[in-house]
């Protein structure tokens, strides 16, 4: 098979084309074709060679342009018709971007392939919004979960947020509602700070803060769409500007009691 080619699955970052790495530039530069996720900026895609093929196979809330099975044929497909392929996924690779299994397809059928590391959504997202995820004062332990998922309410997340914790949550813009009342019901305090990160390192960025009883709300009214990203935990209070909005949220939080 001396012709076959490598896939390389690539971490394209939050967004910002500048926060790629040197590697992954230089492979969307080079690649033949270029299988993409809907989240990949348009900006990044242009670093493509005029003559390479383009292919989305965004995934959108119950509705996948290629299931997950097709998408690793596709990449089998084109590597052994002797074309090197990038996969091109929004953050990392292998935070919740399903690039194990690629690899693992990839691998069972005799194809060499490269794992390019990207800065994870929830790095580059906290970084943008200036919230540190570990914090001497305020967290010790960060973890990632994510809250567009079958079985949700089953879910243990027991221990996962609380004091000196800081919870990042994936998709959890539609389950907002069943988010807040899950980590409630766990023993989270209502008032626990939270920052919705909307189109991180994008010129179009916002972050939204608010409490955790107010996350279905503050979701709703501020019309939150993704890619974004729920910060849960003390560390999401810890800049000065915010004091402000989270004492105007704690204030409608006791009027709702």
């Amino acid at each position: 098979m001396e012709n076959t080619g490598t896939i390389y699955l690539v971490g394209a970052g939050p967004g910002d084309p500048d926060l790629l790495t040197l590697r992954a530039a230089r492979l969307i530069g080079r690649a033949q074709i270029v299988v993409h996720d809907g989240l990949v900026d348009p900006v990044i895609l242009a670093l493509a060679r005029p003559d390479a093929e383009l292919i989305s196979v965004a995934k959108r809330r119950s509705k996948h342009t290629l299931p997950q099975n097709e998408i690793n044929a596709l990449l089998v497909r084109e590597a052994r018709a002797g074309r090197d392929v990038v996969r091109l996924k929004g953050g990392d690779p292998l935070i919740f971007g399903r690039g194990g299994e690629e690899a693992e397809a990839a691998q069972a059928a005799g194809i060499k392939v490269e794992i390019v590391p990207g800065i994870s959504a929830a790095n580059g997202a906290a970084a943008a919004a200036q919230i540190a995820l570990t914090h001497r004062e305020a967290s010790s332990i960060v973890s990632f979960v994510a809250g567009q998922c079958k079985g949700l309410s089953e879910q243990d997340w027991t221990g996962l947020a609380g004091k000196g914790r800081t919870l990042v949550i994936y998709m959890g813009v539609k389950t907002a509602p069943q988010i807040a009342e899950k980590l409630i019901e766990d023993g989270l305090a209502p008032e626990m700070p939270v920052a919705v990160i909307e189109n991180a390192a994008r010129p179009e960025m916002r972050v939204l803060r608010g409490l955790l009883a107010g996350l279905p709300e503050l979701v709703s009214r501020e019309r939150v769409v993704s890619p974004a990203l729920i910060v849960i935990g003390e560390v999401a209070a810890r800049t000065p500007a915010v004091d402000g909005d989270l004492a105007l949220a704690r204030v409608a939080l006791e009027a709702s009691r």
